[in-house]
């Protein structure tokens, strides 16, 4: 549960961005492909991939393996099989109905329309086949005629049955407001329960019924009357107010134009929800799955020091970083992106001790700090004073058994040292560097450095760290 909370406190506004966009994209395909054999495939692959997840968690090698790749191929047949139907939804709209539309078939059908045609092709005694598509894409089932894309009226029916029109015998498809194809070849039932007195044009609007979810309107020849086939059920019709009422059933018009139906409004929401609601697991799937842990070794910053004091001894100059997070966004951490500060504000003049907090750690957003190494860091803070110091030669070593070192002089003999008073006022002598007196065989001059400890000395201003020492030698009397 830690894991979890820590984890939520880690979401970027980044991450935000990512989800809601990601959500909005899943819901805008329910919208545009929802009933469609395209949207059940894509949720089937949503199930598969949600499989894969678990087994991955489960350590499944070979199960996540085949799943893995049967989503792969799946996905690919999606756009070779249905192309047709993708691309069906795609053209219908232009690009403001796909990002952000949403289709309203109430508003688009004119459905008097096709009442008062149908009625007057059955007081004619002209026959008809009248094919309004569901959600589900024909083009698989039916034969393709002539495209037409007429718009829809009265006149436009009777006349594309007109008895001496070529295109009469076959069935007219209608989307929207316009007359898509005509002369539509439909498959025929071989139910054996029908009617022995139906004929070609029943059992067409009958084989297009049972097998999608399309509703067809047919007029009979032989003695005019109206019947729509639905799913497997074939009804006749006995005025325009029972055919009107199941077209405004099976195009959606349940609410008045100017809102969307109770049914739809909810069917949405709980899509947006569901949309959201996936995306937001996915990204936890994969945050969780790629969670990686790095460690870096970033120098200690510190701050807001008083200038009339320095810093004179620290424990450690670094610090090693335990850092998490997900493996895309630990790999895009850069070191200067890393800091480590202390807050010396507060410090007087002694030896202090800073524990190491998350607040003194500043890091990229999801980047998580799990352990600092170590933990603590001692800080030694002191007034700087000036102070002069005596210099004295370093001698190491033995002079040669043949001469005698008879004098020494430095210059200069003294040295102005700047430094912490708590640590000047312990020392009383500045050393030279280590002079070995076994290479002395005759005077001379040498520059030699001072040796300033601790690291924290320093020579003041116009003082050098070097001195010159001159020795004279004489040879040892016999």
């Amino acid at each position: 549960m830690s894991d979890l909370l820590t984890l939520l406190s880690s979401i970027r506004w980044q991450d935000v961005i990512d989800i809601t966009l990601n959500s909005y994209i899943i819901f805008r395909l329910y919208v545009l492909f929802r009933g469609t054999n395209v949207f059940r495939v894509i949720m089937g692959l949503a199930f598969l991939w949600f499989f894969q997840r678990v087994a991955v968690s489960l350590g499944l090698i070979v199960t996540s393996w085949a799943i893995q790749g049967i989503t792969a191929v799946a996905a690919f047949i999606i756009i070779v099989v249905f192309r047709n139907e993708i691309r069906s939804v795609l053209q219908a709209r232009k690009l403001k109905a796909i990002l952000w539309g949403f289709s309203h078939k109430a508003a688009s059908t004119p459905i008097e329309s096709i009442v008062e045609g149908v009625f007057d092709l059955a007081r004619r005694h002209s026959g008809a086949l009248i094919v309004l598509p569901g959600k589900e894409d024909l083009s698989e089932v039916v034969q393709r005629g002539m495209r037409w894309r007429g718009w829809l009226s009265k006149e436009m029916i009777v006349s594309i049955f007109w008895p001496d029109n070529p295109v009469h015998d076959g069935a007219a498809v209608i989307q929207g407001d316009r007359v898509m194809e005509v002369g539509v070849i439909l498959p025929l039932s071989h139910r054996q329960d029908l009617p022995s007195h139906y004929g070609t044009r029943h059992r067409a609007a009958a084989g297009l019924a049972e097998n999608t979810d399309a509703l067809v309107i047919l007029v009979s020849e032989e003695n005019g009357h109206v019947v729509v086939a639905k799913g497997s059920r074939l009804r006749v019709i006995h005025g325009k107010e029972q055919l009107e009422r199941l077209l405004q059933e099976h195009v959606g018009v349940t609410a008045p134009p100017s809102g969307y139906p109770r049914k739809t409004r909810l069917q949405l929401g709980v899509a947006a929800l569901v949309s959201v609601l996936f995306i937001t697991g996915v990204w936890f799937s994969f945050t969780w799955g790629l969670y990686t842990l790095i460690t870096l070794e970033v120098p200690i910053e510190y701050m807001n020091r008083d200038p009339g004091m320095e810093l004179l001894e620290t424990s450690v100059n670094a610090v090693r970083l335990d850092l998490s997070g997900s493996g895309a966004l630990i790999k895009s951490v850069r070191p200067e992106q890393v800091h480590v500060r202390l807050d010396l504000s507060e410090a007087v003049v002694g030896r202090h001790v800073f524990n190491i907090t998350p607040e003194n750690v500043s890091l990229p957003p999801g980047v998580l700090l799990r352990a600092v190494k170590p933990p603590a860091v001692e800080v030694t803070l002191d007034v700087p004073i000036k102070k002069e110091l005596p210099i004295q030669v370093d001698w190491a070593g033995k002079l040669p058994k043949h001469v005698i070192l008879s004098g020494v002089k430095l210059d200069p003999e003294k040295i102005q040292v700047v430094g912490g008073s708590r640590i000047l006022e312990n020392i009383s002598t500045i050393y030279t560097e280590k002079v070995a007196l076994d290479k002395i065989e005759k005077t001379g001059t040498v520059q030699v450095k001072l040796v300033l400890n601790p690291a924290s000395l320093r020579t003041a201003p116009g003082s050098d760290d070097t001195v010159t020492l001159t020795y004279l030698v004489n040879e040892r009397p016999e």
